[in-house]
């Protein structure tokens, strides 16, 4: 008997499966996919897009016309619990759908604890559409008076969220406004010394100020309060304090990690439920956890298509290797970047470079999937045939 796939989420960790997704139709499977935006968009080059380096259209996937046009349903919505017994999942619009095989590549979501009021003005670094928003009204606001932007956290995504602020508001008559690095543990305190020291200074050579010892208490609009008890008037506030996954696992009763993310073994799967399969920044890798960054959604892919394909048909299951060490890249913003992979670290423009060029090539591997084309590189130029 044919069964019915379910996709919830077009994310990096499901992007072999959304563009091999004919081949489960063309054995008779159903497939669905479930996701709350018609377009998938790249968190590696999303703090790139808000400072005007990319277009929106180069750092996304359209997920609804693939899946269409492969043959699959796509539907607009969000999961907002799983029912294993029944084979079902409920979404907030009060839809339910039936399931014999369920992915999840849901991602994760900025925790939103400190925030009081209605949050206007007050942006977290996902949804990376959300920073479209943010940038518009960047502009709007600059082009009147000088802002001053507060940025909760001293990660990552707080770096290149200030950086490619910097970059937005340079010129074209805006008012330079004042940006603040709101941090309790200091600047990327989870990486190697180089690379602290090069994101600093890079930072607080452009007039960025880094707020060290800064632990936030409340954030409303306009406003951060900090434990100790000082108070800053902030026009425009960015949360970038991590990630958590979503909190769809824990309300239906799944088996979580101390994360919160579902919770899966080497191939991949549910503990508790074969049927269920997981990948990206939304699981707990049972072995040993894994950090949020996209390289692991990238492995991922060939063994959840894989076994995917596999559990509707009743064949053996792959495991997951998660590999050996990776790369980071950092994009500063300025046209240069921070290169950071073992005890290898350097900045400047070479490291954007490398940065720009894996991303492109990333972003133009699946893009293809939308015109059924095939992209041919030589040199420094990609070809359709």
């Amino acid at each position: 008997m044919k069964k019915h796939l379910v996709l919830a989420g077009g994310g990096h960790a499901h992007m072999m499966t959304l563009s091999n997704l004919h081949k489960f139709v063309e054995k008779g499977h159903r497939v669905t996919v479930i996701q709350p935006s018609a377009y998938h968009y790249y968190s590696g080059m999303g703090p790139g897009m808000l400072g005007k380096t990319y277009r929106p259209e180069e750092i996304r996937f359209a997920t609804r016309h693939v899946v269409e046009k492969k043959g699959g349903t796509f539907v607009l919505g969000k999961i907002a619990r799983v029912d294993q017994e029944e084979k079902t999942v409920a979404l907030e619009s009060g839809e339910t759908l039936p399931f014999d095989v369920i992915s999840f590549n849901v991602g994760s979501h900025v925790p939103q604890t400190h925030i009081i009021g209605d949050g206007s003005d007050i942006f977290t670094v996902k949804p990376i559409e959300k920073l479209l928003e943010a940038q518009q009204r960047i502009l709007d606001l600059a082009s009147r008076r000088k802002i001053t932007i507060g940025i909760i956290g001293g990660g990552p995504s707080a770096v290149e969220i200030a950086g490619n602020i910097w970059r937005l508001v340079r010129g074209d008559g805006n008012h330079g406004p004042e940006i603040i690095i709101f941090t309790s543990k200091g600047l990327m305190p989870d990486h190697p010394q180089g690379v602290r020291t090069k994101a600093y200074a890079s930072l607080t050579s452009r007039g960025v100020k880094v707020l060290e010892q800064s632990r936030v208490k409340e954030i409303e609009t306009g406003r951060i309060r900090l434990d100790s008890g000082q108070e800053h008037e902030i026009d425009i506030i960015f949360v970038a304090v991590g990630v958590k996954p979503s909190s769809v696992f824990k309300a239906s009763g799944l088996p979580t990690g101390p994360d919160g993310g579902l919770l899966v073994n080497r191939y991949l799967q549910c503990t508790a439920h074969p049927n269920m399969f997981g990948g990206g920044d939304c699981i707990y890798f049972e072995e040993h956890p894994l950090d949020k960054v996209g390289v692991y959604a990238v492995r991922q892919n060939p063994v959840l298509l894989h076994n995917l394909m596999a559990a509707l048909e009743g064949r053996d299951l792959q495991p997951f290797d998660p590999g050996g060490d990776y790369l980071l890249i950092f994009n500063l913003g300025d046209g240069t970047g921070i290169f950071s992979k073992m005890w290898l670290q350097f900045g400047g423009r070479a490291a954007f470079i490398v940065k720009d060029v894996i991303d492109r090539k990333f972003m133009r591997k699946f893009q293809a999937i939308e015109y059924d084309v095939l992209l041919l590189f030589s040199g420094r130029r990609w070809f359709v045939v």
